[in-house]
């Protein structure tokens, strides 16, 4: 678990946006006409780190990315299935002891 503040966290996402823009040779004004995200929209976003969800899913459209947040954002399976399944696991920790001299 990441221990990081929400302001931070958009803080980087602004600035890997920001990256992957830049790696594209694209300008601000370019990346908005592309994606149809105002263009001060866009400088606030790489700025504060403040944007909508359906602007920063048009950006990663433009940019790449849009795939791996879907899967990042995926439920993982359930462990078990019943509570059967949760019971007849053995999830307890052994003890072990030294040996004796």
């Amino acid at each position: 678990m990441l221990l990081i503040t929400l302001t931070k966290a958009q803080q980087r996402l602004a600035e890997n946006i920001r990256q992957r823009r830049l790696e594209l040779e694209l300008t601000q004004e370019g990346l908005a006409e592309r994606s149809g995200v105002p263009l001060p929209t866009l400088r606030k976003f790489e700025q504060k780190g403040q944007i909508s969800l359906e602007s920063l899913l048009k950006l990663l459209m433009v940019l790449g990315g849009i795939e791996e947040l879907i899967k990042a954002t995926q439920p993982k399976p359930a462990e078990f299935t019943s509570i059967d399944d949760v019971l007849s696991a053995n999830n307890a920790p052994v003890r072990k002891r030294g040996r004796r001299k």
